[in-house]
C-alpha cells in the first residue's frame, strides 16, 4: 500500500465518514423538503442557494487545514475545482434531458434532486471501486490516466467539429426499456413518478426522465471519478469533493441555465483539463517505478486548472461579442 493511501485512512476514519455522510443526508432531505411544494425556481433563490453551497465546501476546506494540515485541504479544494468543472457538463445534459421531456418549470428542480441523489450513489461505487484498483497496485494509475486521455480526445474532437451533446430522447436504451416494462401516461402528474390507471400501475414521464438521468450519470461518473483519483488518493477527499460538487447542481442549473450556451470554448477547456490530470496519473506511476521521473504537485495542477478555466471563459465571451457585433451589422 502508498503511503499517501495510508495516510488517507487514518484521515477518513468510521467516526469522520458517519459525520459526513449524516451530513450529506440532513442537506438531501432540507433539498426534498424545498422542492415537496413544485414551483418554478426564480434567479434570486437559485442564486442564494448556489452561494450556500460553494461557501460550504470553502468552510469544509478551512476544516481541514485545521484539523489536518494544508496539503489535505489544497487536495480537496484542487478537486472540488475539477469535479466542479466537470459537473457544468452534467448541467449541459440535464438541460437536454429536460427539453426532450418538455418538464415543466415548476418539476424541474424534482428532477434535477433525483439526479443528483443518483450521481451521489453511482460516485460512491466507482469511489469504492477506485481505491480498490489502487489497493492492487499501482498500474490502477495507469487505467486512469487511460480513461481521461481517450475521454479528453473524444471531447477536443467533437468540440473542434462543433458537435453539441446530441442525445436522442427517444432512442436511449433506458427509455425504451422502461416503455416495454410498463405504460406511461401522457402527461405529468405533479410530482408523482407513479400512478394507477385502468386498473394498473403506469409510470409518469417524470419516473421515465428521472431514469435517464441517471442512466447518464453513468458516464459522468466514469470520467469524474479518475479525474479526482489523479489529485487524491484519499477516498474520503475523492467522494467529498465530488459531494460538494454535486450538491449545488440543482440550484446552479438555474442560474447558469442561460450562460453556458455562451461558453463556446467550454469543452476545448475540459478536454484540456481531463488531458493534464491523465498525464500527471501516468507521471505519478511512472515516478512511483522510476524515481527520476517528476511527479506534478498539486499546487501546479490548481493553477493550471483554474488558468484553463479562466481562458476558456474570456475566449468564449470574446467569440460572443465579436458575432453580437456582426449581427448588428
Amino acid at each position: 500500500m502508498s503511503p499517501v493511501l495510508a495516510q488517507a485512512q487514518s484521515i477518513g476514519s468510521p467516526s469522520l465518514w458517519g459525520v459526513s455522510i449524516v451530513v450529506l443526508l440532513v442537506l438531501l432531505v432540507a433539498d426534498f423538503v424545498v422542492t415537496r411544494r413544485p414551483h418554478e425556481v426564480r434567479l434570486r433563490e437559485a442564486v442564494g442557494w448556489s452561494i450556500f453551497y460553494l461557501l460550504l465546501p470553502v468552510v469544509f476546506g478551512l476544516g481541514l487545514w485545521a484539523w489536518f494540515g494544508g496539503p489535505q485541504a489544497l487536495e480537496f479544494l484542487t478537486g472540488f475545482v475539477v469535479e466542479k468543472s466537470l459537473s457544468v457538463d452534467n448541467l449541459f445534459v440535464f438541460m437536454l434531458l429536460l427539453t426532450g421531456f418538455a418538464v415543466p418549470a415548476a418539476l424541474q428542480q424534482r428532477v434535477l434532486l433525483y439526479g443528483i441523489v443518483g450521481a451521489l450513489v453511482l460516485r460512491g461505487v466507482f469511489i469504492a471501486a477506485g481505491a480498490a484498483l489502487l489497493q492492487a497496485g499501482t498500474w490502477a494509475f495507469l487505467v486512469f490516466g487511460a480513461i481521461l486521455f481517450l475521454t479528453a480526445v473524444k471531447i477536443m474532437r467533437e468540440a473542434v467539429k462543433g458537435s453539441d451533446f446530441g442525445i436522442e430522447v427517444s432512442e436511449m436504451r433506458s427509455v425504451r426499456l422502461l416503455r416495454k416494462w410498463m405504460p406511461v401516461t401522457e402527461d405529468y402528474r405533479a410530482a408523482k413518478l407513479t400512478v394507477r390507471e385502468g386498473g394498473r400501475r403506469a409510470l409518469t414521464p417524470l419516473a421515465v426522465v428521472v431514469v435517464a438521468v441517471f442512466a447518464t450519470d453513468v458516464v459522468f461518473a466514469v470520467d469524474s471519478v479518475p479525474a479526482v483519483y489523479g489529485i487524491t488518493e484519499d477516498p474520503y477527499l475523492v467522494f467529498t469533493t465530488n459531494a460538494f460538487a454535486l450538491l449545488g447542481l440543482r440550484a446552479l442549473y438555474f442560474v447558469l441555465h442561460a450562460a453556458l450556451a455562451k461558453l463556446a470554448h467550454l469543452n476545448h477547456g475540459l478536454a484540456i483539463i481531463l488531458g493534464f490530470i491523465g498525464v500527471k496519473l501516468v507521471l505519478h506511476w511512472a515516478h512511483g517505478v522510476w524515481p527520476a521521473v517528476p511527479e506534478i504537485p498539486t499546487l501546479l495542477s490548481l493553477g493550471v486548472i483554474i488558468v484553463v478555466l479562466a481562458t476558456v471563459t474570456v475566449t468564449s465571451l470574446a467569440v460572443r461579442r465579436r458575432e453580437a457585433a456582426s449581427d448588428s451589422h
